[in-house]
């Protein structure tokens, strides 16, 4: 059996907790799961494959372990070590802004004193933040989520099935927007038009699975005491917890996903779709949900539907019409295609 450690220490819980899924069936690999306290608090696991760490002692943890392969989750900080890691060790890189692995030293110089200068400042003396393109340079491999982004260095690492048997009949039609309710990466501003702008229509339910504050908390109070009784709107001031993520999702009878295309990270700029993904895709595999995406979006997926003008009756017509994601999303189907990769990776 071949051993794996996977390092968490960073952002990234979601893609931990996926790839912990996933491999829970797994007969070929054995995983020991290097966690943050902060990342081991938001999965759920087996606590005896979970080893609490931090950047301080991961050096010292593997150094004597002889795994055939080391997975870095997220490496937006803590570059120094990262780069001893991939300098040592057969590491491979879950690669999450395809443009920021490749930035320049002075790309990142001018980025530091554009935005929270002080952690940026810390990035820089304190953790090596000009050694991150070395870091992706040196490894092993450097892995993508999302088949699209696969170019180059880049191979897919394929994690997300679907989980959900059975679609849940809902009274009226709901359509869930999932993400944090922030302008700054999602069309919010258009949602909330669209949907002021909506007439007599049957009864429908919209949902803005994420934490809304500052001004979009403002526009959603305002939105949901001007709608007509048949229209109901259900939104969260706070963090919205996994349970109540888990209940909505699997009561989704479609996706909106209003994708502002254009990004950055660290002020680096990023496309979704091209050099980023969006978790919103592992949301429509994972809960087997029907995505409504912006037109300009670029997918082959036969479950991302780019909007039409008329997005309501794609959404009524949506809600009626089967996909069988288990087709190509089943956990079986996956996991073969997902062990395929890593032992392409170890050799």
């Amino acid at each position: 059996m071949k051993k794996i450690a996977y390092i968490e220490i960073d952002t990234h819980a979601e893609i931990a907790q996926a790839f912990m899924d996933i491999m829970e069936d797994s007969h070929d690999f054995k995983v020991d799961y290097y966690f943050s306290k902060k990342i081991k608090d938001q999965v759920r696991s087996n606590d005896k494959s979970v080893i609490l760490s931090d950047s301080s002692m991961i050096l010292d943890q593997l150094k004597d372990q002889n795994y055939d392969l080391i997975i870095i989750g997220t490496v937006h900080r803590f570059f120094n070590v990262f780069l001893a890691i991939t300098k040592k060790y057969n590491t491979a890189i879950v690669t999450h802004n395809l443009n920021f692995a490749k930035a320049s030293k002075w790309d990142l110089m001018k980025s530091v004193f554009k935005e929270d200068i002080v952690y940026r400042l810390k990035l820089w003396l304190k953790e090596g933040l000009f050694h991150s393109s070395g870091v992706y340079q040196t490894a092993a491999a450097l892995l993508v989520l999302d088949e699209a982004l696969v170019s180059g260095r880049y191979q897919f690492l394929p994690l997300f099935y679907t989980k959900q048997d059975e679609k849940v009949p809902n009274k009226i039609l709901t359509i869930v927007i999932p993400g944090g309710v922030s302008q700054k990466r999602r069309d919010y501003n258009y949602i909330f038009k669209t949907i002021r702008a909506l007439k007599e229509t049957q009864d429908c339910e919209f949902v803005f699975l994420g934490k809304a504050k500052d001004h979009e908390l403002r526009q959603l109070k305002h939105l949901s005491e001007k709608l007509p009784e048949n229209i109901h709107i259900t939104y969260f001031s706070e963090r919205v917890s996994a349970e109540d993520f888990e209940k909505w999702m699997q009561k989704a009878d479609v996706l909106w996903c209003p994708i502002q295309q254009k990004t950055a990270f660290f002020n680096v700029k990023e496309t979704y779709g091209l050099t980023k993904m969006t978790g919103n895709l592992g949301d429509a595999i994972i809960y087997g949900k029907w995505a409504v995406f912006p037109a300009n979006y670029p997918s082959k997926l036969n479950f991302i539907i780019p909007e039409k003008e008329e997005v309501f009756e794609q959404f009524k017509k949506l809600k009626n019409t089967d996909f069988d994601f288990h087709k190509d999303y089943s956990k079986n189907k996956v996991l073969q295609t997902l062990e395929k990769a890593l032992n392409s990776i170890i050799k």
